[in-house]
């Protein structure tokens, strides 16, 4: 990849990541399971985390801060953000969120390591592999606290 698709990768996987962020976020708001609330928190403080990772990857000075990309508004055309709506377009469904965060997070996990195997840099993709590692254990977390609350 030249630098400036390696430059756009990035900034795609950075709004990726504020997208699995605004999901999470906006998702534990609806939660009335306060265990699968506090999840949904934690796994939205971990996106903002992995955006940031990306987002601090971009050498460009052509982008705004990012304090001031992570509080946009979320993308409405994002896969993730059009998942959540069609859940609460009914009633919410706690379980059918946690199933579709697990489905989010293994397709993200596909992307991201697909992604990885594109680049030549090491650094560049190094951060999409320890984001990939990272999104993996998120669909475990997801998992294992659908387990817990639904078995």
């Amino acid at each position: 990849m030249s630098n400036i698709d390696i430059h756009k990768a990035l900034l795609e996987a950075a709004q990726t990541e504020k997208n699995a962020m605004d999901f999470y976020k906006y998702g534990a708001e609806k939660m009335a399971d306060d265990k699968a609330s506090a999840t949904f928190r934690i796994l939205a403080n971990e996106e903002k985390e992995h955006a940031r990772s990306f987002y601090d990857s971009c050498d460009g000075t052509d982008i705004p801060s990012f304090e001031v990309f992570i509080s946009a508004p979320p993308k409405t055309d994002s896969s993730w953000w059009r998942a959540l709506q069609s859940l609460l377009v009914g009633d919410f469904d706690e379980r059918k969120a946690m199933e579709l965060a697990m489905d989010q997070e293994a397709q993200l996990e596909k992307e991201l390591r697909a992604m990885a195997a594109k680049i030549s840099d090491p650094a560049v993709k190094a951060v999409y592999l320890a984001n990939a590692q990272s999104t993996h254990r998120h669909e475990e977390l997801i998992n294992e606290e659908y387990k817990d609350i639904y078995s």
